[in-house]
């Protein structure tokens, strides 16, 4: 065999390697009950259980934070995240949490947050006399 067609064979090779390397590292999100059959850190998405509440005190363990979530398929957990407590986290809608399950509870390492929208739908309109009026995506105005 020639040397550039060995050249371009190893090059064939080692491209075929990277794609398998980059395709095996796409995680998708998983529940709670995936989570804990797994040996691995997975993707949890799921809502805050705003009922159980949080705990964090700084003055004991500044790097403790706690609360219970509920996964997409109505699963709660307690979730321990050994960190400080996430700004703005009692705002956040949904909650995406990587980490490993312990028995019945699950360790973060990374908590993610969405956040609300600052925009929304409703705009407003600030009429000439300094009253502020609600009106729709459109324009329509919006009587209360």
């Amino acid at each position: 065999m020639k040397k550039s067609a060995i050249i371009g064979l190893i090059t064939i090779a080692i491209c075929v390697g990277i794609l398998f390397s980059l395709n095996a590292n796409t995680d998708t999100y998983s529940n709670f009950k995936e989570a804990t059959a797994s040996q691995k850190e997975e993707h949890v998405m799921g809502y805050w259980d705003k009922s159980q509440g949080t705990y964090y005190d700084a003055v004991k363990d500044a790097n403790h934070f706690s609360f219970h979530m509920k996964d997409e398929k109505g699963e709660v957990r307690e979730v321990v995240y050994s960190g400080t407590k996430p700004q703005d986290f009692e705002k956040s809608e949904k909650l995406v949490l990587i980490g490993k399950m312990d028995k019945d509870k699950f360790y973060a390492s990374k908590i993610l947050m969405k956040c609300p929208s600052k925009y929304n739908d409703n705009l407003v309109e600030i009429n000439k006399d300094g009253k502020v009026d609600e009106v729709g995506k459109y324009g329509e105005k919006k009587y209360n």
